[in-house]
């Protein structure tokens, strides 16, 4: 059972919030979680991929799941339909949900992401300084303070110009190494995973409520990753958010991103029973 945590009450379909790859629930801070389900009025869901925080682990470089089940695991955070948030490898979760199960996802807030399958050719690649960190040797995962310091790095290395504490992310990577059961696990087995079932069908195939919320300071997915994902969208709107970077909406970006997500809520009242 994956671990997961509730702001909020009531029986309005629930937002869930959906992390990128290697991350745990933490990267949602509960003031954020707290205000969206004030904002939206409904429940809103953070939870912890397999592999990260609390969930169950697996073998570190042994992931005994597929992206495939990433995909099936949000729908088991709550019956009935939700209102889908994902952030970058989180995006792309969202998507295959809303394809697949289009009588589930109410409406889609896609942040920091590209396209779930197929249309990315010939857009921009990542900036150098981000193709070199994956090249880098991998820390003592079960150091603490070494661990810390990677994510901590990584975190400044993918944001964009909104400044950032340096103490306030190192104090969360600790926080994270301390609640995850295999930080190795957390930290490799999402970039070794296999597909699992084909995805069937493209973005075009989303009729729910859709905002696409993009960094303008992006160094994985430059802005026209965002932009050509909300033209493949029917009736998608793209939302530009100044100096962000690829990463969870930092705080100062917090009133316009809480703004979107609960307004796409609003507009998602009724799922589709069919696909295209």
């Amino acid at each position: 059972m994956l671990a997961k945590e509730i702001f909020g009450a009531g029986d309005a379909p629930p937002v869930v919030l959906i992390g990128g790859a290697a991350s745990s629930m933490d990267w949602w801070h509960p003031d954020f979680c707290t205000r969206l389900a004030g904002a939206a009025g409904r429940p809103v869901i953070r939870y912890d991929h397999r592999d990260t925080g609390r969930s169950p682990a697996s073998k570190p470089g042994e992931p005994d799941y597929t992206a495939a089940d990433l995909a099936d695991d949000v729908l088991t955070l709550a019956g009935g339909p939700l209102h889908l948030a994902g952030v970058s490898m989180g995006g792309a979760i969202a998507q295959r949900v809303a394809i697949e199960h289009p009588d589930r996802v109410l409406s889609l807030a896609l942040i920091a992401t590209t396209f779930a399958a197929g249309a990315a050719f010939g857009l921009p690649g990542p900036q150098p300084r981000i193709r070199d960190a994956f090249g880098l040797p991998a820390p003592d995962w079960y150091d603490r303070d070494a661990a810390a310091a990677r994510i901590a790095e990584n975190a400044a290395r993918f944001a964009g110009t909104v400044p950032a504490d340096p103490d306030t992310v190192r104090d969360l990577a600790r926080h994270i190494f301390d609640r995850t059961t295999d930080m190795a696990a957390a930290q490799t087995n999402h970039w070794i995973l296999a597909d699992g079932r084909p995805l069937d069908g493209t973005s075009a195939y989303i009729r729910c409520p859709t905002v696409v919320l993009h960094g303008s300071h992006d160094p994985l997915f430059p802005p026209e990753h965002g932009r050509a994902l909300a033209a493949a969208i029917p009736g998608a709107r793209y939302v530009e958010l100044p100096g962000m970077g690829h990463e969870v909406p930092p705080r100062p970006l917090w009133d316009q991103v809480i703004g979107e997500i609960s307004g796409i809520a609003a507009a998602g009242s009724a799922p589709r029973t069919t696909r295209p």
